[in-house]
């Protein structure tokens, strides 16, 4: 993955997803919490309707119980009875007071829609006594209502006011929606029973009281009603559902009991909250169906307006990584390129200079960076090089004053032996040899190097004839590749001043050289003493100037050369002048002879190996 992307898919994640992932939780939180928070809101609405409720059911109680107590009722009773008609003109007056006091009480009370009296001791007509008329309602006569649950309950509560709500019995209350008190009523005197009272109240009282009390203000969908524990619902303020079975609206089945329960749940084909309080001393309960929309529409507009600025943030951001990100990752995947074509060993290449901020800066100190590098490898390289000279220079002094010495001792040897040819043959090898060594020239081909090697070779063997013997192995097709002067001489000269010292058998030396996958090896083997690890491990020359290792008891150090001369320092030679992937191998063990492999890059005479990458 790229930096654009890297940089696009970091804002999405450290910001527009823990935002979006934030505002989900508050979404999803704030959306539960409602439910809580309008149930303990709409239990205070109900509690407070029931309160109101329960007030205009006192105030009518109130009002009775003057009725009562002034024994209006009684009064009502006798003057319809027949065989209580001889009444005092004294009595006959406080009664009719007593019920002018009565009626102008009712009519404070606009809300009473009829009240009448069943009289026990009556018969025919006078079984009902009318107090206050309604217009096209028939009461329910007596021995109807005498053979009804409604009137035992009225007998058990022994005087105590049994409020009937509308539609619980419509033969006795009519199709109106109004709320009926019935009552049982005693003669004070002697507690005796001597009638029914029931009363009629409209419900505008309970429609006012519905109407000021919203819960969360007009802008909700709220409904009220009245339903009976049997889930029949008896008072809607919206006239629409009075009358009909609560459970047919709603799939929760709801147990209407003591105290406050809210549910979510379906009604009327809408999700809604129900809550449903229970009054107390009455056998209904107080229902509020709200609408769940309602209640959400705020966190539902809040859920709108938080997706829209997420969109806005994802457009910000996409805008963000197209016209700021691209130029950055790109103006970096630029210098990321050129890098690897540094990497590669295109030192010559830069970064191209745009704009006057921060990126360009880095740019601009990339390339002064790579001016720097260019200029210290030149001058590594031309050390190098010097470093690589003065080398030569020492391996071309190698040829030791003692090999000129003995060498020459040799000669004289065979001048006095009269063996002229011998002589001239020697004088000839070492004239090879000292004009290789003396020349300017670095670099000299396969053939030059071989016939260098004959020269050492056969001076040695004029010098040792019976210690040694050797055989070269060159392919014709290889002869014209150029490589370094002084390769295989110091290879060779180890053989012979170590590997061969104090053998009581003719040693021999193998060079053979062949290509492998565009590389010349050369390989010196001989069969002579080998080098024990600690030996071998002086020819490390990858550790640099290392010190030497201590030696075993009893063994000989190596020849001083192999320090900067020798082995060592053709290794060097070869590694600085074509690259860490090319030099010498060694393999060696006591008593098994000594193989040393040379590799190089296979190149033609005066062909620049430095152009085709050969350096590391």
């Amino acid at each position: 993955m790229n930096l654009r992307y890297k940089l696009f898919t970091a804002f999405l994640g450290l910001i527009i997803i823990p935002l979006f992932i934030l505002g989900m939780i508050m979404f999803f939180v704030t959306y539960n919490s409602i439910e809580k928070k309008y149930s303990q809101q709409s239990e205070y609405s109900l509690k407070a309707i029931s309160y109101s409720i329960s007030g205009v059911f006192k105030d009518m109680d109130n009002v009775t119980d003057n009725g009562i107590a002034t024994s209006v009722f009684h009064m009502a009773l006798s003057a319809d009875d027949p065989s209580k008609q001889d009444l005092t003109d004294a009595e006959q007056l406080s009664l009719n007071n007593s019920q002018r006091n009565f009626r102008s009480l009712l009519y404070n009370h606009p809300s009473i829609s009829y009240a009448f009296l069943y009289n026990f001791g009556g018969k025919g007509n006078s079984e009902i006594v009318s107090i206050f008329n309604k217009e096209d309602f028939r009461p329910l006569p007596y021995n109807t209502f005498k053979s009804s649950e409604l009137y035992q309950e009225v007998m058990e509560l022994n005087g105590v006011p049994r409020w009937v709500a509308p539609h619980e019995y419509p033969e006795l209350t009519g199709t109106e929606p109004v709320f009926t008190q019935i009552r049982l009523i005693k003669e004070l005197s002697y507690f005796q029973n001597i009638g029914i009272l029931v009363v009629q109240v409209k419900n505008w009282e309970f429609e006012s009281i519905f109407r000021n009390l919203k819960i969360g203000g007009s802008d909700q969908k709220v409904s009220f009603m009245l339903v009976n524990d049997n889930g029949m619902i008896l008072f809607d303020p919206d006239q629409k559902l009075d009358g009909q079975n609560f459970y047919d609206f709603t799939p929760r089945n709801i147990a209407f009991g003591e105290g406050f329960q809210s549910h979510r749940t379906q009604f009327n084909g809408q999700k809604s909250i129900l809550s449903v309080y229970h009054l107390k001393d009455y056998p209904w309960s107080l229902v509020s169906v709200t609408s769940w929309d309602s209640l959400s529409r705020e966190v539902t507009v809040f859920a709108r307006w938080f997706v829209i600025v997420i969109l806005l943030c994802l457009l910000a951001a996409v805008i963000f990584n197209l016209f700021f990100m691209n130029r950055i990752a790109g103006s970096i995947a630029v210098i990321v390129r050129f890098m690897r074509r540094v990497e590669d060993g295109d030192l010559t290449s830069r970064v191209e200079e745009k704009g006057n901020d921060e990126l360009t800066m880095l740019a601009r100190g990339v390339n002064d960076l790579m001016d720097k590098i260019n200029s210290l490898f030149s001058r590594v390289h031309l050390e190098q090089r010097r470093k690589n000279q003065a080398e030569m220079r020492v391996l071309q002094a190698q040829i030791k004053p003692h090999f000129l010495f003995n060498t020459l001792e040799s000669i004289n040897v065979l001048a006095v032996q009269n063996e002229g040819r011998k002589v001239s043959e020697m004088v000839y090898r070492l004239a090879g040899i000292l004009r290789i060594s003396i020349q300017d020239r670095d670099e000299i081909t396969l053939e030059e190097e071989i016939t260098h090697l004959r020269n050492y070779l056969d001076i040695q063997k004029f010098r040792f004839e019976d210690v040694f013997d050797y055989e070269i192995e060159v392919p014709e097709e290889l002869l014209g590749c150029g490589m370094l002067k002084l390769t295989l001489q110091p290879l060779v000269e180890n053989s012979i001043q170590h590997g061969f010292e104090g053998i009581d058998y003719t040693g021999r030396i193998k060079v053979s050289v062949w290509e492998e996958r565009g590389n010349l090896l050369l390989r010196v083997e001989d069969n002579g003493l080998g080098m024990n690890p600690a030996q071998l491990s002086m020819f490390q020359y990858m550790a640099g100037e290392a010190a030497e290792p201590a030696l075993e008891a009893g063994q000989q150090p190596l020849h001083q050369e192999r320090r900067g001369l020798g082995l060592r320092s053709v290794a060097d030679r070869i590694r600085i002048e074509y690259g860490e992937r090319y030099g010498i191998f060694i393999c060696s063990a006591p008593g098994m002879g000594t193989v040393i492999q040379c590799v190089i890059p296979k190149y033609g005479q005066g062909e620049d190996h430095h152009a085709k990458g050969i350096i590391g």
